[in-house]
């Protein structure tokens, strides 16, 4: 076949394949820097302690404020009626200025990836300066990439289609975290450092040739008279006759822009429900691993909780596979809402049955990980309660997460009608979304690690701890150098930005450290054997 063949072949991708092929490119790398990065600065470069908490709190206040910063910074142009430059915004011109910002910010990230796996400046600096450039240069990526699904179509339809290639390459992109096992060892770090730069570099490559793709596509289409046939291009000559009427009303500040909002009432309510429902997500995401440790920690091996973990990163993608096409059918709207009324009655149904059936909480809680019910030594209510919360809904609560993406092109839009714009500002909302939502993350461990304690004993030891959390994995060593890391992990990839922003309060149950034994002083380095867990 001659050069042209594989070009021709490649022109002729549907639109939506090319968009979501976007996903692949993140998920790659996402799951394996959520699964390792912990453990290769506590267990390779023996990061200090004191290092660690300085790089993760400094993390946790990055994760939090850059997304509406880069929002505003990408968008507050679309935010008045005449633009900077005199000159009308097409939508077209904006969809380019995105696919341009993505073909730059993709390799960028691939990059900032590879920054954790070579030691190159003294461990408790590249810490911080990796988190914070890795997180920056991921919120770039999703917030341009989410904007084009507001931007490329105005559809519900067409966006339910754009949002099942993006899960069926997302799907595809959390098989790294299988492949990975294969690779990851502590004591010989180069087989791993290999494969992490196959990815970096296949990752990088797949944005460069993706945009390059939707860029012609735009370019294209803007040459065409009338519409092209492809999937989404219909939508936006429909966009552009509607951007062109609104009123001019000047610029807008920040300020302004934030009082409108406040005024926005679909947004209060979605931002108030989407922060329950991150907390949810976010808390069946942390703590799944942790009900696998306590369940199964005596019956299954060490790799086979490794599987079911990295089965727990690829089944809400599938599931969103199902959901996307009876969003096409009934519409966003009512999927939702009949999957909250599920959520609702599964935990009447917990409710009805009670703490004395413990089967059918197993059953619960790891509903496509768990074959059978397995005896534990916890008490039944606190299998109950964290049922109720984290494990009983948990396929249909990652599905809900994913769904809700969906909800937010409609706010980009009523926003855009509403307020007058001359462009949708789609980055910039999706952004302030994440700014409301963020706590959530944040206060799921916290909650999570309260009910551990409280449901697990009714006093601490002598040492003040809980003994639940002392028993974390991790505080027994592994055997073996190779060995994956351990079940008490953050499995935390089906959102869209940062799950791990959690991490400063969820590595003291992962034990990171050793733990003294009571009348001792805590030890200065870190534990050099086993996964510390995260």
């Amino acid at each position: 076949m001659g050069l042209g063949g594989p070009w021709a072949w490649l022109l002729g991708l549907p639109t939506a394949m090319v968009y979501g092929s976007l996903a692949l490119f993140i998920s790659v790398l996402h799951n394996v820097f959520l699964l390792y990065y912990v453990d290769t600065f506590v267990s390779v470069y023996k990061i200090n302690k004191a290092a660690f908490w300085v790089g993760e709190t400094v993390f946790l206040l990055w994760n939090s404020l850059n997304d509406p910063l880069f929002g505003w910074l990408s968008d507050r142009q679309f935010l008045s009626s005449q633009p900077r430059s005199g000159a009308r915004l097409s939508s077209r011109a904006v969809v380019l200025a995105r696919v341009r910002a993505l073909g730059w910010h993709g390799p960028l990230l691939a990059l900032s990836f590879l920054a954790f796996w070579v030691p190159w400046a003294p461990a408790g600096l590249q810490f911080l300066l990796c988190l914070c450039l890795y997180d920056g240069f991921l919120t770039l990526v999703d917030l341009h990439h989410h904007a084009l699904l507001a931007d490329l179509a105005l559809s519900a339809h067409d966006r339910t289609h754009l949002n099942f290639y993006c899960s069926l390459f997302s799907a595809a992109g959390s098989l790294s975290v299988f492949a990975s096992y294969a690779f990851w060892n502590k004591e010989d770090f180069s087989s791993f450092r290999a494969f992490c730069l196959a990815l970096a570099a296949g990752s990088g490559l797949g944005f460069v040739g993706a945009t390059r793709l939707l860029r012609w596509r735009v370019e294209a289409a803007s040459r065409e008279p009338g519409c092209p046939t492809l999937a989404v291009d219909g939508g936006l000559c429909e966009e552009e006759e509607l951007l062109l009427g609104g009123e001019e009303t000047g610029s807008i500040t920040l300020g302004q822009y934030l009082r409108q909002l406040a005024r926005h009432r679909n947004f209060l309510w979605f931002v108030g429900m989407d922060l329950v429902q991150v907390f949810h997500c976010h808390f069946n995401s942390n703590f799944f691993p942790l009900f696998l440790e306590h369940l199964l920690s005596d019956h299954i091996s060490l790799s086979t909780g490794s599987f079911l973990l990295g089965i727990s990163y690829v089944a809400p993608h599938l599931n969103n596979l199902y959901f996307l096409p009876l969003c096409r059918r009934w519409g966003v709207y009512a999927v939702v809402r009949g999957l909250f009324l599920l959520k609702l009655g599964l935990s009447l149904l917990m409710l009805c049955a009670g703490p004395d059936r413990p089967g059918l909480l197993c059953l619960f809680i790891a509903r496509y990980a768990l074959p059978s019910f397995i005896p534990t030594p916890l008490s039944h209510s606190f299998i109950f309660v964290c049922s109720l919360s984290a494990g009983s809904n948990r396929v249909f609560t990652e599905g809900t997460c994913k769904l809700l993406t969906l909800v937010v092109t409609d706010l980009v839009d009523e926003d855009l009608v509403l307020n007058h714009r001359k462009q949708a500002a789609s980055a910039l909302l999706f952004g302030m979304v994440a700014l409301v939502t963020k706590p959530g993350q944040t206060f799921a461990p916290l909650l999570g690690t309260w009910l551990l304690c409280f449901y697990t004993a009714a006093r601490t030891d002598a040492c003040g701890e809980c003994p639940a959390l002392a028993r974390a994995p991790g505080s027994t060593p592994t055997t073996g150098p190779d060995a994956p890391p351990g079940l008490l992990l953050p499995a935390g990839a089906g959102a869209h930005h940062l799950c791990s922003a959690a991490a400063v309060h969820l590595v003291p149950v992962h034990a990171v450290w050793e733990t003294p034994a009571c009348g001792q002083s805590p030890a200065s380095e870190p534990v050099t054997g086993p996964n510390p867990g995260h």
